[in-house]
Parts: structure tokens; C-alpha cells; sequence
């Protein structure tokens, strides 16, 4: 780790097992974990401050893995979740999973019941291995003593090479005795471009290429490669999209960046995706979620030829039909694709103005669609808007909230969202210079994600101002980190968007449940107030002049003064696109008492 002055012992020598798996954290440059004190783990927590460990406690298990998260994909290292054997466990299983979709290095470290009771049904005792089967890279179970460094150096080999959480699980008492042992120190991989065949045939395909366009993906940011994309699509002029959710995978002040694809995304990219012939998919998986039809645009191209590159080989051509599979890094793959065509004669280059001009309109005419957008025109959101015209107090329109706050953001900004229904319109929204700048729950979608992901990457960045975007229904699973950060000293902003409804699923209702509402409707208190309550500072905003400047005033407060503020945005209750039309179907019904709900 670079700046790490620690020093780690070399050489065979005689130690605790508990002194094994700190050194070993201290040997891979961990200097923070996240989580709450527990008895199964103390004797090596004992050590964590002489050995340059800082444990954060938090409020709540899953904020400290979700905190881990937002910190690996900040800082680029590897991220650490701890907490007692037994429930302090089970509560981290919905972060590591949002940790396994998003492709997040993540050690979780999971103390279990000591080795003379498994089994007994002892006090906290679990299966522990069982709960992250499905979302871990690898489970490490230190066997004996002896093994502590061994499973613990794996375990964080394994986060980091194949880029996802991975599960280090110690019985409680193997932290005590005396062994010998050496701690090894890491190896990282030397990631290639991928194979020359599939390299060549890459080339091949995009100098024949009349309409390129890129998909910046997640591994772009994970790589590092946003220079080597940004090279490659001004050699070939080819517009550049993000993939879903990623949309810091290339910096939106570049005339060829259009936008992210996907739910909630940017017409201007689908509409040039759509009539692509050749499209080059860097570092990413190509989810089904990321590419569904949006905005009634079925975009994906039907005859369009496709470089898939990933390093990860199983998910070449796992969703979209694929012309080329390269498994190879984004950053490297980039660079030798680009060194390839150099000196090639591109079909593309005949028509660079023309192409450069169509993208500019596309990107003009989706600006000025949302510029003009200024609140949803179904007729439940007409009636909302309506209905809520009648009560007292102002209410906001969610599309206009977004479009202030993405005035008022600084540049170096880094943006969590949550998922729900004003947080996914929020895609069109954001938009970034650099990479590690955005992160969302990806294809997990879980609620109480942002919040606490917002703050690890405030630990890991804390020079750069670091803003949280949830609804009402989403922060009050997620909103007791406040304490935290007020606790611990890591000031961040939370933007609360308060329309009093479970906005997502209530939006189905109105689609398929002729308006039959059960359990969505969300009445609170001031979100606001609640925060002020907790030590932090809270403003309500229910007029749109002041959107921007109580954005301003949060960030400096929070770079200038350290504290944290909660933004309470007073919005209508009018809704935008459902997340999937195709996943409901009209209700059909039989017996006769139910008759009349359909």
C-alpha cells in the first residue's frame, strides 16, 4: 500500500494466532475496518491501535459492510467488515451480497462459536458459512491456529484478484495459544490484455466499423482505464455510453460521453447505441437490467457485431450474443486494441465529422428534454399533483429537484443513490469527471444501502465532498449511521426525498393494481428534525430556489465545519417509470369474492 510506513515481521517467528491475523491485515495495508465490538474477536481487536488498525464502530452490522464497500471502491483497496460470532454475522448477509453485485473487494471476518461447542446450540452459535455461500468469492475456515495467517492472506488475495467479498471465518478460540508461523505478504496479479487471437479479430472488426460505440463499464473504473477508453474513442470517434449505474466510467465534459444506458438512463446513448454496427463493450458484464428497453426504446442493436471484453471469462457472452470474447483487463485490453488499429485504415474515419455532429444533436435534444421535463405526465402523477396542490405547504417535483442538485454539485463530488423511485430517476442526472465518484446497489437493489456506503467512502476520501441521494422509505433503514458519523467524526450529506410513499412498488400498484394501495403509504416526522436530534444539522427544502444553495451549505459544512447535514426534500407523490413492466401481468381472479380486484 503506498505511504504505508508500517513495518510487518519478517521471517518464521513465534506469535498468537490472534497476532497472525493482524499482522497479515497490516502486511495487505488495511488501516480501517468497520463494524461493532464483540467478545469472539477481542483479543486481536486488543491489538488493532498498536498495529495501525482503526476499528469504526457503527450502529448497525450492514452499515459496516456497506461502509466497507464504499470504501474499497473508493480507495481501491481492499475493504473490512468484523462483528460478533452468531446475529453481529447474520446482519451483514444483505451488504455482502450488494458487495458481490457491485464486484467489490470485501473481507468479511466472521468470528464463530469456539471449536469444543459447534453444535451444542450455544449461546449465538450459527452456521456461518452457509449465510455467504451465494454471494462470496471464497470462504476461508481457519482450521487450526497454525493457519491463521495462511487463510487470512488468502482470503484477501481472492477479494482482491477476483474483484468480490470473500469470507474469512474463525472459531473464537482459535485467536489463543502460541504458534510459528511466517506472514506472507501479497502478491498481486499482473492483469494482461487477453489473448492475441481475440485482440486481432477485435481490431478487425472495429476498423471495419462505419458507427462504433463504446460501453464504459464498470471495469473501466475498477481497471483505472479511463484514459486508455477515452484514447480509444477519439481514435475511433465512437460515442462512449456508461453501462448501468456506472455512470463515472467517463467524464461527462468529454463531447464523445452520451450518457448511461439502462433503467432511468440517457436517450441520447440508447439512441446511438441502436444504430451501431460494431459495438466494443469494455469492462463490463452486459447485466440484463442494464440493457432493457427504457423511454420506449427497445435500443439494444438487433445486427450490431459485439467485442465483449471482461476479465472475468464466464461472463463473455453470458447475457448478449457476442462477436468476440476478449478476457482480458479494461485498462491493458484498451491499450492493445488501441495500439492494434494505430496505422490501420478505419472505415470509421470517413464519416468522423458527420458521426460527431449526430452525437452532439442526440446529446442537445436529451437535454433539452429534460430541461423541459419538469414533472411526470401519467395521470396518477397529474392527480398527485393535483391532490397535493390542495394541502398546505409547497411540494416539489422530483425531476426538477434533480436537475438543481446536479447544478449545485462539485466537481469532485462522489454521489451514493438508493435504490426506489426518485433515486433511479436520478440516473439522468448525474454526471462525473472522474472514476470512483458513483455508487448504487447495482443489481442487488436493496434499500439501506447509500447512507452508510456514502460514509466508508468519505473514510476512504476524505478530502472529497460526499453526498447520499435516498427516499423516505429507504432512509429509515439506513438513517441510525448518523450517529456515526457524528459519533466518529466523518461528516457527509444526506439528500432525503420525502414523498411519504413506498415510491417503487407503489408505482406497480398504479400499473396493475388499479390504485389499490397496501402498506405504501410512509407518514413521518421531519427527517430533518430527527437528524438535528442526533447531533447533525437538518434542513427542509419545499421550494426549488433553494434546492442549490442548501446543497452548498451542506458541502461546506461538511468540508469546512466537519458536520454532517440531512437535506429534507418536501416532494409530490408523483412517480416515474416502474423498474420492469414485464415483470408483473394483470391480475386474474377466481373465486368469487375477489372478483372486483382486477
Amino acid at each position: 500500500m503506498a505511504n504505508d510506513t508500517r513495518q510487518v515481521v519478517q521471517g518464521v517467528q513465534e506469535m498468537t494466532p490472534s497476532e497472525a491475523f493482524v499482522e497479515t491485515m497490516v502486511a495487505n495495508g488495511v488501516t480501517e475496518i468497520f463494524g461493532i465490538m464483540g467478545s469472539a474477536f477481542m483479543d486481536a481487536m486488543d491489538i488493532f491501535a498498536p498495529a495501525g488498525i482503526k476499528l469504526i464502530p457503527v450502529v448497525h452490522e450492514q452499515g459496516a459492510a456497506h461502509m466497507a464497500d464504499g470504501f474499497a471502491r473508493v480507495s481501491g483497496r481492499t475493504g473490512v467488515v468484523i462483528g460478533q460470532n452468531g446475529p453481529g454475522i447474520s446482519n451483514c448477509v444483505t451488504a455482502i451480497a450488494a458487495a458481490y453485485w457491485a464486484h467489490t473487494p470485501v473481507v468479511i471476518v466472521t468470528p464463530e462459536a469456539g471449536t469444543t461447542g459447534i453444535g451444542l446450540g450455544g449461546f449465538q452459535e450459527a452456521r456461518q458459512l452457509p449465510m455467504f455461500q451465494e454471494f462470496t468469492k471464497y470462504q476461508g475456515h481457519v482450521t487450526h491456529p497454525a493457519r491463521m495467517a495462511e487463510y487470512t492472506a488468502r482470503c484477501f488475495a481472492r477479494a482482491r484478484d477476483e474483484m468480490g467479498p470473500t469470507q474469512l471465518n474463525i472459531p473464537r478460540d482459535y485467536f489463543y495459544g502460541k504458534i510459528k508461523c511466517e506472514i506472507p505478504l501479497p502478491q498481486p496479479l499482473d492483469r494482461g490484455p487477453g489473448g492475441a487471437q481475440s485482440l486481432d479479430a477485435a481490431a478487425r472488426l472495429l476498423a471495419e466499423a462505419k458507427f462504433p460505440v463504446i460501453i464504459s463499464g464498470g471495469g473501466v473504473v475498477m481497471g483505472d482505464a479511463v484514459e486508455e477508453c477515452k484514447a480509444l474513442a477519439e481514435r475511433l470517434g465512437a460515442p462512449v455510453v456508461n453501462s448501468y449505474l456506472h455512470n463515472d466510467s467517463f467524464p461527462a465534459s468529454h463531447p464523445l460521453w452520451c450518457g448511461p444506458l439502462g433503467y432511468q438512463g440517457s436517450k441520447a446513448a440508447m439512441k446511438l447505441l441502436a444504430d451501431a454496427d460494431v459495438v466494443l463493450a469494455l469492462g463490463t458484464r452486459l447485466g440484463p437490467f442494464g440493457t432493457l428497453p427504457q423511454h420506449g426504446l427497445d435500443y439494444w442493436p438487433k445486427n450490431a457485431r459485439i467485442i465483449q471484453v471482461d476479465a472475468d471469462s464466464k461472463m463473455l457472452g453470458l447475457v448478449k450474443k457476442i462477436t468476440v470474447g476478449v478476457c482480458g483487463d479494461a485498462k491493458a485490453s484498451a491499450a492493445e486494441i488501441s495500439r492494434r488499429i494505430d496505422g490501420m485504415k478505419l472505415a470509421c474515419d470517413a464519416n468522423k465529422a458527420e458521426r460527431a455532429a449526430r452525437i452532439q444533436a442526440e446529446k442537445d435534444a436529451w437535454e433539452q428534454e429534460l430541461t423541459d421535463w419538469t414533472h411526470e405526465r401519467d395521470p396518477f402523477s397529474l392527480d398527485m399533483i393535483e391532490e397535493q396542490g390542495k394541502e398546505e405547504g409547497n411540494w416539489l417535483h422530483p425531476r426538477q429537484v434533480l436537475r438543481e442538485l446536479e447544478k449545485a454539485m462539485p466537481e469532485d463530488v462522489m454521489v451514493s443513490t438508493d435504490i426506489g423511485n426518485i433515486n433511479s430517476v436520478a440516473n439522468s442526472y448525474l454526471r462525473f469527471e472522474k472514476p470512483r465518484s458513483f455508487f448504487a446497489a447495482m443489481s442487488w437493489g436493496n434499500c439501506g444501502y447509500a447512507f452508510p456506503t456514502i460514509i466508508g467512502a468519505k473514510v476512504a476520501a476524505p478530502h472529497r465532498p460526499a453526498v447520499s441521494y435516498a427516499g423516505d422509505g429507504a432512509w429509515g433503514m439506513s438513517m441510525s449511521e448518523i450517529m456515526t458519523c457524528v459519533r466518529h467524526d466523518i461528516p457527509v450529506t444526506a439528500v432525503v426525498f420525502h414523498n411519504r410513499q413506498w415510491g417503487a412498488e407503489k408505482k406497480n400498484q398504479v400499473d396493475f393494481y388499479n390504485r389499490r394501495f397496501v402498506a405504501g403509504e410512509l407518514e413521518s416526522e421531519s427527517f430533518a428534525g430527527i437528524a438535528r436530534a442526533m447531533g447533525a444539522e437538518g434542513i427542509v427544502v419545499d421550494r426549488l430556489e433553494d434546492v442549490g444553495p442548501a446543497l452548498k451549505k451542506a458541502i461546506d459544512a461538511q468540508m469546512n465545519d466537519r458536520k454532517t447535514t440531512v437535506i429534507e426534500i418536501m416532494c409530490t407523490r408523483e412517480l416515474g417509470d416502474p423498474f420492469r413492466r414485464d415483470a408483473l401481468s394483470k391480475p386474474v381472479r377466481l373465486l368469487e369474492k375477489y372478483r372486483d380486484y382486477t
